[in-house]
């Protein structure tokens, strides 16, 4: 009897539905980031780490394994192994989550498609938009899941902007200004950590650092608020504290669908600013704010009304669609390891649909796609153009041909 993870009967328009058991997850990378997804997976209640390709030395790869708490023959040294095996084993992982340097990316999602599992990929896709372009077809021709952790837009009050944006509350989106601004390289000997070397070497970080790393964040944050698409950019690349590889700071001129036009600014040397990612999207009647650091609240004003300030919880103006992702009563604080939770939450029910042969309602869901990857690659390749070209307006526009 074939197995069936949605219950037989669920209203698309209440709370997401529990399913029959957990999805069996797997692990390839086992550096910091992984240990944030994975805490969030189980806190989505609808995942367990099963298995992991933690390292490519076999017993850093074990004794890793060990601290997951993870069988020692589902402890891999290569993505490969872990895919050929996982793919036979009737209890093998149902998808895997991709948390290593960006220039494995394209490898190893590669591979675990082919294998027949759903992936969940750590942004920036891929370091070339061809490699993004051919997951993006992949993904078509095997009808796998393929999400990708812009884990961002997954904070209630983002979901909450967008609803507002989308029905008219702030009237006809004018400009859109994104910024992500950190100050953990200030310090000149920073490079010296080994977490921060891959991310200044082309080799493994691709032509951006700051840009590929934060700047994707805050394109696809205004995107999927405003509901529009970046157009067009004109970016300069900067070196602003001790030299460096590759940029710490960009600052951009943006253009979105309609001519809209907006900012864009990513840095890693704003003293004083830690998880500064802040969104200000404003229209013909008001506008929306959000501020990575107050994450629970959303400023929305309506021009020539007082200003309100929404919080996450239940009730008082929220969305019941945005309220799917509340997990605490108004006043007990949620935070990041939430949103990604949220991430994983999308993910299984994606997951679960393909497998039980559901379609939901295309807004059901909004897990960032593999496409959404792709026009993330396009952004930073655009941006790279735009700088060695002296600032010049350069499109970064996907061909419309490329979907899933």
């Amino acid at each position: 009897m074939k197995e069936q993870l949605f219950p037989s009967e669920f209203d698309f328009d209440g709370p997401f539905p529990r399913l029959s058991r957990r999805l069996r997850i797997g692990v390839v990378g086992g550096g910091r980031i992984s240990t944030m997804q994975a805490t969030a997976a189980r806190l989505s209640d609808r995942w367990e780490v099963v298995a992991g390709a933690l390292s490519s030395d076999p017993e850093k790869a074990k004794a890793r394994g060990a601290e997951w708490f993870l069988p020692q023959e589902r402890c891999y040294t290569s993505f490969e192994e872990m895919a050929r095996v996982e793919s036979g084993r009737v209890d093998g992982v149902d998808a895997v989550m991709i948390t290593t340097p960006n220039h494995v990316h394209f490898d190893a999602a590669r591979v675990f498609l082919a294998a027949g599992i759903d992936v969940l990929c750590d942004k920036p896709l891929t370091n070339e938009f061809s490699e993004a372009a051919e997951l993006v077809r992949l993904t078509a021709e095997t009808g796998q899941v393929f999400g990708v952790c812009y884990a961002m837009t997954s904070f209630p009050m983002v979901r909450q902007a967008r609803e507002i944006v989308r029905t008219g509350g702030i009237g006809k989106v004018n400009q859109i200004h994104v910024e992500f601004m950190q100050d953990w390289m200030v310090p000149d000997d920073v490079a010296d950590a080994d977490h921060v070397k891959w991310r200044l070497d082309p080799a493994k970080s691709g032509s951006t650092s700051c840009t590929g790393d934060i700047g994707t964040h805050a394109q696809h944050l205004a995107s999927f608020v405003s509901g529009l698409e970046m157009t067009d950019l004109r970016a300069e690349m900067h070196v602003c504290g001790a030299p460096k590889a590759l940029e710490d700071t960009v600052i951009m001129m943006t253009r979105y669908a309609g001519d809209i036009p907006g900012t864009l600014v990513a840095t890693r040397l704003a003293s004083g600013n830690r998880g500064g990612l802040r969104l200000r999207v404003f229209g013909s009647d008001g506008g929306v704010e959000w501020d990575l650091e107050k994450p629970e609240e959303l400023k929305f004003n309506r021009f020539g009304e007082a200003d309100r300030m929404l919080r996450r919880g239940h009730g008082h103006d929220i969305s019941p669609n945005v309220e799917r992702f509340v997990r605490t009563a108004r006043g007990f604080s949620e935070g990041i390891i939430e949103a990604w939770a949220n991430l994983y939450t999308e993910f299984a029910l994606a997951v679960a649909a393909r497998r039980d042969g559901i379609s939901p309602p295309e807004d059901w869901l909004s897990l960032p796609t593999v496409e959404q990857g792709a026009q993330g690659v396009r952004f930073i390749e655009a941006a790279v153009d735009s700088h060695r070209a002296g600032g010049s307006w350069v499109s970064c526009r996907m061909d419309p041909d490329l979907h899933v």
